[in-house]
This record gives C-alpha cells, structure tokens and sequence, in this order.
C-alpha cells in the first residue's frame, strides 16, 4: 500500500490542501479530517491539488460528495485541479464534472473563485 499523504496550505486567501499518493478506504478518514477542519475553522473556498494523487477509490469521492453541500451551504465551494488522466477518468466516470469545479491548476481555480465573489 502506497502511502497518503495531506499537506495544507493558504494562498490568496485561499486554502489548499495537496493530496498525494492513494485515496482508498484505508485513508480517506485523513480527507475528512481535513475536510472537516477547514468548515469548523469556518473555511469556505477550497482548493484540492491532486498533481500527486495517483489513485482515487469510491471512497475517496465518497468523502468529496459528503462535504460538497456542507461548503457550498456556507457559500463557499471545492475545487479540484491539477488532475491527471488516470484520475480524472474516475472522476469523469462518476460524473462529477457535473457537480464540481474540476479545473487545470491553482491558478484557474483562484480566478473562478474571484469571478463567483
């Protein structure tokens, strides 16, 4: 089992957490952890880098769709980047690029935020 590993970090006001390795049942508790820290902290736009993501399980994106609504109900939203196409082709797979923000880097993802604002 390949490790996993969560890094969070501000820019532009923004928070970023940086995934790496794999996102299974076995560590998808540690995403929302996280996850559940920044809406305590009453953190609301939120960035999820997955350059070094290189896998996804159900319950991975199962832990996505559980706090999807609890971010957007304080006005704020999740979105994904830097996705490769192993990755993505979950995501697509599932249809989330109907429900999230799934865009090419940080960058797009600060603009979109500051174009919703």
């Amino acid at each position: 089992m390949k490790n996993f590993k969560i890094s969070h970090r501000t820019t532009s006001g923004y928070d970023i957490l940086e995934l790496e390795g794999e996102l299974d049942a076995h560590t998808a508790s540690q995403l929302e952890d996280a996850l559940r820290q920044l809406i305590n902290e009453d953190k609301a736009n939120i960035i999820v880098n997955c350059r070094e993501l290189d896998y996804i399980a159900s319950a991975g994106l199962g832990v996505f769709m559980a706090y999807i609504e609890d971010v957007r109900g304080t006005g704020g939203d999740i979105k994904l980047t830097n996705m490769n196409e192993k990755v993505y082709s979950v995501f697509d797979l599932l249809g989330f690029p109907t429900l999230y923000d799934i865009l090419e880097d940080e960058r797009d993802a600060i603009e979109k935020f500051s174009s919703e604002a």
